[in-house]
C-alpha cells in the first residue's frame, strides 16, 4: 500500500476547486468521539439530574484527580461531593466539571476495553457508511467522476484504531483508514477525503 499521504496527493491540491471534505482519518476520529459522547449521561449538566449524575461518576480518587486537572480546587471538590449535587456551580465550573466527566468517561471506556469490544462486535465488525466529498461547488470541468456513498462491514481494525485514537496518533489512524478503503475497489483513492463516516455502533 502506498499509504494515505500518497492517496491524498492523488486528489491533487485538495480543495483547490472548492471540493469540501476532510481526511478519512479525521472523519474516523470524529466518529469515535461521537460514539463515546453518545454513550454517556444524556441529561445536560445544567440540569439537577445531569449535575448530580456527573458528581456521582466523579466521586472517586480518579474522578477528583480529573477535576483537579481541569482547574477545580480541592476545597471546591469537597464541597461538591458533600452536597450530593445540591450546589450551583458557576458557569465556568460547570464547564470544568463537564470536561472532567467526559475525560474520565473516555478513559474508562478505553481502560475497560468496552470500546474495542463494542466495535469488534464479537468478530463480526461494524457497518461503516462512507460519505464522499461534496463537489457541488466544483466547476463541472474539474469534478471527479461521480463518487457514490459506500457501505461496508469493517473488521479486524478496531483494536488498533482505538489504540491510535486514544493516544492521539493521527498518523496511525491515517494508515488504518488506508486499510479500510483499500477493500472498496480500484477507485479507493477517491475516498481518501470524505464528507464524513458513520459507524453503526
Amino acid at each position: 500500500m502506498a499509504g494515505s499521504p500518497d492517496l491524498w496527493s492523488r486528489w491533487g491540491e485538495f480543495g483547490k476547486f472548492n471540493t469540501r471534505g476532510i481526511k478519512g482519518g479525521e472523519a474516523l476520529i470524529l466518529e469515535l468521539n461521537r460514539i463515546v459522547y453518545s454513550s454517556g449521561i444524556s441529561s445536560p449538566i445544567t440540569t439537577k439530574r445531569g449535575l448530580a449524575a456527573r458528581l456521582r461518576y466523579l466521586d472517586s480518587a480518579a474522578g477528583r484527580a480529573a477535576l483537579r486537572e481541569q482547574g477545580v480546587s480541592a476545597r471546591t471538590i469537597r464541597s461538591w461531593m458533600k452536597s450530593k449535587g445540591k450546589v450551583t456551580p458557576t458557569a465556568a465550573n460547570l464547564e470544568r466539571l463537564d470536561s472532567a466527566y467526559w475525560a474520565r468517561r473516555r478513559e474508562n471506556l478505553i481502560r475497560s476495553g468496552w470500546l474495542k469490544r463494542h466495535l469488534d462486535n464479537d468478530g463480526r465488525g461494524r457497518r461503516m457508511e462512507i460519505y464522499p466529498v461534496d463537489q457541488t461547488q466544483v466547476d463541472e470541468r474539474f469534478r471527479r467522476p461521480t463518487v457514490s456513498q459506500r457501505s461496508i462491514t469493517v473488521r479486524y481494525v478496531w483494536s488498533d484504531l482505538v489504540d491510535a485514537w486514544s493516544t492521539q496518533n493521527a498518523a496511525l489512524v491515517d494508515e488504518i483508514w488506508d486499510d479500510v478503503i483499500s477493500d472498496l475497489d480500484s477507485d479507493y483513492n477517491a475516498y481518501a477525503y470524505v464528507s464524513s463516516v458513520g459507524i453503526g455502533a
